[in-house]
């Protein structure tokens, strides 16, 4: 694939308004993209915005959206096309978690997870794939490779948006699109705000540059793989739980550690 010319590019990201999206625009925008900054918080994403135009001379155009709405793609298509603005490339990096035992979490707080961290990931990518030119990255996690206790869904979702995208990246050889999924592990942002600071089952936290960094040197490479894990000490627990351990014997040892951090905090 050739070099990507960012200052050609136009990219949507989702979950803009802090953590990894926010580190995301403010790279993309370094290097002289366009960004469409979706998030629920429109009072962040026009700060983040006004940042960005002046200190880079970009364009960012902001959308506070619910991305548990039915046929969110739809919505940001619609949206979009009222601004005549064209996208070409996505990250889709929204996402929260739900922890505790799954028989005590609440219904409606699941669905919303599933919404959030599914739904509107294949729903935007749907909506929009045929007229990307750069690139779709989808946030996964480690989380994806293994059974999560206290975690069900979170890593139920997850190991889904790693199948998900690891298919397109298949499909999409040959069209000049990179795809792959970018697979962090526990990162330090408001994530455990929502999901509590136990949810990183006691692991050291990487920074959202960190994680950042990974994704662009893929978008480096001439021929991107289909998934990245962030991380040398992640990469090695992904292969160690892929070859050296039972499916039994990671989901225990997950397991455990959950514990462990839950009690601890």
């Amino acid at each position: 694939m050739k070099p990507i010319d960012y200052r050609t590019q136009t990219v949507l990201v989702t979950g803009a308004s802090s953590g990894i999206g926010a580190e995301f625009a403010r790279r993309l925008a370094a290097r002289g993209a366009n960004l469409v900054l979706v998030a629920r918080r429109l009072d962040r994403l026009n700060a983040l915005a006004e940042e960005l135009t002046s200190t880079y001379g970009v364009r960012a155009h902001t959308i506070a959206a619910d991305l548990t709405t039915p046929e969110v793609g739809a919505v940001l298509d619609k949206e979009l096309a009222d601004r005549g603005v064209k996208i070409t490339s996505i990250v889709n990096n929204a996402g929260f978690a739900t922890h505790g035992p799954f028989r005590e979490e609440d219904p409606a707080r699941l669905r919303a997870e599933i919404a959030v961290d599914v739904t509107s990931v294949v729903d935007i990518s749907r909506t929009f794939i045929d007229r990307l030119d750069g690139f779709l990255i989808n946030v996964a996690s480690v989380a994806a490779y293994q059974a999560n206790p206290t975690m069900a869904v979170y890593g139920a979702t997850k190991a889904f948006v790693l199948s998900f995208t690891e298919a397109l990246w298949y499909e999409s050889r040959g069209t000049g699109l990179r795809v792959f999924a970018l697979s962090p592990g526990a990162t330090q942002t408001e994530f455990f705000d929502v999901a509590g600071s136990s949810a990183d089952g006691g692991s050291r936290r990487m920074t959202p540059a960190q994680v950042v960094d990974t994704a662009f040197s893929a978008l480096s490479r001439r021929n991107p793989p289909p998934s990245v894990v962030v991380g040398r000490a992640n990469r090695f627990a992904v292969a160690a739980s892929r070859v050296l351990l039972s499916r039994r014997r990671s989901t225990t040892l997950i397991g455990s550690m959950m514990r462990r951090s839950t009690a601890a905090a």
